[in-house]
């Protein structure tokens, strides 16, 4: 294996929470609201830093889709998902995008690590489902793992 080469981020950028390596800008967030097994997710236009994994079909909350896990290329750490393609027309928009779940991730603001993301890491996948339900958000358009619901997920495969 060769020595790993990271590309630095200038502005305000994501890093792993693991071992600092910037990972996306905050001006390529597209989205705040998507959901993962461990609370919330940001969906990225694109992220650096990152490793690909293979491809998979997933049944997510908004469909069928073929993803690819993403791990941070300096600690191997899982940050998310990669929208790879997706059956449903109206879902095309996500392909290409990176999904990094908020709790695996850090905001650097002007030159500091702050924990300014909301994951809510105490509660229970079941217990954060239940949570949005109370909270009036329609999971229907949201990306939350079936098995969050307490449905079976396709083929025995979860996000």
């Amino acid at each position: 294996m060769g020595r790993v080469f990271l590309l630095e981020l200038e502005g305000r950028a994501y890093r792993c929470r693991f071992c600092d390596s910037p990972l996306a800008l905050a001006d390529h967030v597209l989205s705040r609201s998507f959901n993962c097994r461990k609370g919330r997710a940001y969906l990225f236009e694109h992220a650096v830093n990152i490793s690909v994994g293979p491809e998979e079909e997933r049944q997510l909350m908004s469909g069928v889709h073929t993803v690819a896990d993403i791990f941070c290329c300096c600690c191997g750490q899982l940050l998310g998902w990669k929208y790879m393609a997706s059956r449903d027309k109206s879902q095309k928009y996500k392909e290409g995008k990176v999904v990094l779940e908020r709790w695996r991730i850090l905001e650097d603001v002007g030159g500091e690590d702050y924990n300014l993301l909301d994951a809510q890491q105490n509660l229970s996948d079941v217990e954060f489902a239940q949570q949005l339900v109370a909270d009036g958000s329609d999971l229907d358009t949201m990306d939350v793992g079936a098995e969050c619901l307490g449905k079976p997920s396709l083929d025995g495969l979860s996000h």
